[in-house]
C-alpha cells in the first residue's frame, strides 16, 4: 500500500525522485536523514513526521501545518534553541521503530500547505539552511537506497533512476513477462546485465559451461578469485551475481536444442547469444512456429596488421518480418561458424558490451520505450571505420 500512495502521488512521487527519503509508517509520512544542529553546535540526522490526509489511495492537500521530529531540540547554527519553531517538546510514540521527541509549528503566508512536498520540503530545509553553516555539505536529499516495499516488482529496491528522469511511463512499457537470453558468454551476459534493469517479470538464463578465468575478461563487473576457482555454472554465477538486483532471473543449467527448446513457447521475447550457427537452427525454427519476437547477436573479426578488425551484428526478427533472416542470410546457420579471431581473443569486452547494448536498445525500440522510425531488422557496426548501418526497415 505505502509504494502504492507513494507512486499515484505527485507531491510523494517528487519527494523521492528528488531525493528526499521518505517512506510511509501507517498513517504517517516519515522524512530521515534530516541534517539539524543541536546546542552543542553539532550537525546531526533527524527525522520529520507528519499525518497523512488521504483521498482514497493518494494525497490530498494537508489538513495541519505541523510536523514532528524524532532527535534533540534544533538549533541555530550558533547553538541557540530554534524556539519560534518549535511548538512543544514532548514523546510521541509513532510505532515500534519509531519515537518523536518535538512538534514544530511553522504556517505558510497563505495560511496552508499546497501538498506534503511543499510541507516537508519548507520544514528540512529550515533545519538544513542551519546545518550548512556548520557543515556546507549538509542536505536532506541523500538519494539513499531504497528498499522496495511492492512484492510484485521484480526489484529488490526502487528505481529512482526511472522517477528522478521522469521517464516511468517509457519504463513500463518494458514490464512484459518474460525474458530470455540463450547463453551468457561475453554478449550475453551484457545483454543480462542491461535487461536486469529493467522491469521484465522473469529472466531467463540458459548456458551449460561454467564461468572460467577467460570469461571474466569479457563479462561486466569483476569475478573474484575465489569464485573462479569454485567453476561455477555461468546461470549460477551470474544469479548470484544479480539476484541482488532482480528478483526474477532464472537459470537453466544446460544449453537449449531440439529436445527441449519447447520451453522457449513460454517467452516472450529472446536473445539469442550463442556463437555456432548450427545449434541456432531448432531455437529459431521454434520461436518462429511460436509467433515469438527474438534478436541473434553476433560479431565477424579479422586479424589486420597485428589489430582487430570486423563487425558487429544484431539481427531481429518478429512475427510480420521473417524473410530476410533466410532471403538475406541474416543469420548463419552453418555448421562450425565460429570466428577464429574471436575465439582466440578473449580482450573484446567492449565489443561484447555494444553488441548487447544495440541489441537491447533494440528490443527496447520494439517495445515503445524508445523511438524507432526506421524500424530497423538488420544493424551492424564496422569497427575499422565507425561505420553504423541500419537496414531491413519494416513492421
Amino acid at each position: 500500500m505505502s509504494q502504492k500512495l507513494i507512486s499515484l502521488s505527485p507531491d510523494l512521487s517528487r519527494l523521492r525522485a528528488e531525493g528526499y527519503d521518505i517512506e510511509i509508517r501507517g498513517s504517517y509520512l516519515v522524512m530521515k536523514d534530516v541534517p539539524y544542529v543541536n546546542s552543542a553546535r553539532e550537525v546531526k540526522q533527524g527525522t520529520l513526521v507528519s499525518p497523512l490526509n488521504l483521498a482514497g489511495d493518494r494525497t490530498a492537500r494537508p489538513d495541519n501545518h505541523q510536523v514532528q521530529l524524532a532527535g534533540e531540540f534544533p538549533c541555530h547554527a550558533d547553538g541557540t534553541p530554534m524556539t519560534e519553531l518549535v511548538n512543544q517538546s514532548v514523546t510521541t510514540v509513532i510505532d515500534a521503530r519509531l519515537t518523536t521527541n518535538h512538534w514544530f509549528s511553522q504556517k505558510p503566508r497563505c495560511g496552508f500547505y499546497v501538498d506534503y512536498y511543499d510541507k516537508m520540503v519548507t520544514y528540512a530545509a529550515i533545519l538544513a539552511s542551519q546545518a550548512r553553516v556548520v557543515k556546507p555539505d549538509a542536505t536532506p536529499q541523500t538519494y539513499s537506497v531504497q528498499e522496495s516495499e511492492d512484492e510484485a516488482s521484480p526489484f529488490a529496491y526502487l528505481d529512482t533512476a526511472s522517477s528522478r528522469a521522469d521517464i516511468n511511463a517509457a519504463a513500463k512499457k518494458l514490464a512484459i513477462n518474460k525474458v530470455a537470453i540463450i547463453g551468457t558468454g561475453g554478449t550475453g551476459s551484457y545483454v543480462l546485465d542491461l535487461v536486469t534493469k529493467t522491469p521484465v517479470g522473469e529472466i531467463h538464463i540458459f548456458d551449460g559451461d561454467k564461468m572460467s578465468t577467460h570469461n571474466a575478461f569479457r563479462s561486466p563487473g569483476a569475478a573474484t578469485i575465489d569464485e573462479l576457482r569454485q567453476q561455477l555454472l555461468k546461470v549460477d554465477y551470474l544469479h548470484k551475481r544479480y539476484q541482488p538486483m532482480h528478483r526474477g532471473i532464472v537459470p537453466h543449467a544446460y544449453r537449449l536444442d531440439a529436445t527441449n527448446v519447447a520451453e522457449l513457447a513460454a517467452m516472450d521475447f529472446v536473445f539469442i547469444c550463442i556463437d555456432d550457427g548450427e545449434p541456432k537452427k531448432p531455437i529459431v525454427k521454434a520461436l518462429e512456429e511460436f509467433g515469438k519476437p527474438f534478436i541473434d547477436v553476433g560479431m565477424g573479426l579479422y586479424a589486420k596488421n597485428d589489430a582487430i578488425g570486423g563487425i558487429v551484428r544484431v539481427t531481429t526478427s518478429t512475427p510480420n518480418k521473417r524473410a530476410h533472416v533466410y532471403d538475406k542470410g541474416r543469420i548463419s546457420f552453418g555448421k562450425g561458424d565460429r570466428d577464429p579471431v574471436y575465439d582466440q581473443n578473449i580482450q573484446v569486452a567492449d565489443l561484447n558490451a555494444l553488441n548487447a547494448a544495440l541489441a537491447v536498445i533494440k528490443w527496447k525500440k520494439l517495445f515503445g520505450f524508445y523511438a524507432d522510425s526506421d524500424r530497423e531488422h538488420f544493424s551492424t557496426y564496422t569497427i575499422d571505420c565507425n561505420l553504423l548501418t541500419s537496414e531491413d526497415e519494416g513492421d
